[in-house]
């Protein structure tokens, strides 16, 4: 009887640190759709969600799922989301080293760093990717498209091209020191 007990304890054990790891990532739904496709009975309904994830510790990515079902789409989006992941270096300001421009179809986002205290002054799906990103302190605007989808996907192309002062003075093969000179 105390075996049982114990394999049950720790089973419970093994099922928290399972929910621990999957709490380290937030994701957040930016958009569900309805949409449909007309095929030879008729329409055909589904949904389109579209998702951000993010440990806001510098990564994040964007996902879409379809499915008959909202929550089927959503799990479809978080595993899309996860597949296409990035990696955003952060100044110890929690802003980004330098101003990028990104480009998604037809939308375009701009952003630039901000100093401590501005927090993410930005607005619909790029907020909320720079938020799950971990960027706290920064200045970007949307450009051209309004499409959720676009400038989420913009906001990430911008981010994915970002590069630090030693990334750089490593390409180039010169000492950091030579880059402020």
């Amino acid at each position: 009887m105390a075996e049982q007990k114990e394999q049950r304890n720790k089973k419970k054990s093994s099922n928290n640190k399972g929910r621990e790891k999957e709490s380290e990532w937030q994701e957040r739904v930016v958009q569900i759709r309805r949409v449909t496709k007309v095929v030879k009975g008729g329409k055909k309904l589904s949904f389109r969600a579209i998702v951000i994830i993010g440990n806001e510790r510098g990564q994040v990515g964007v996902g879409v799922g379809k499915a008959s079902d909202v929550i089927g789409a959503v799990k479809k989006g978080v595993a899309d989301g996860k597949k296409h992941l990035i990696e955003v270096p952060l100044t110890k300001s929690n802003s980004i080293p330098h101003p990028i421009n990104g480009a998604g179809g037809g939308a375009k986002v701009m952003m630039r760093p901000a100093a401590p205290g501005t927090g993410v002054i930005a607005g619909g799906a790029v907020r909320t990717v720079l938020e799950l990103a971990g960027v706290r302190n920064i200045l970007a605007k949307q450009l051209g498209s309004g499409n959720p989808l676009n400038n989420a996907r913009a906001a990430v192309n911008a981010l994915s091209t970002l590069r630090t002062l030693s990334e750089v003075a490593q390409e180039r093969g010169i000492p950091v020191e030579n880059l402020y000179g």
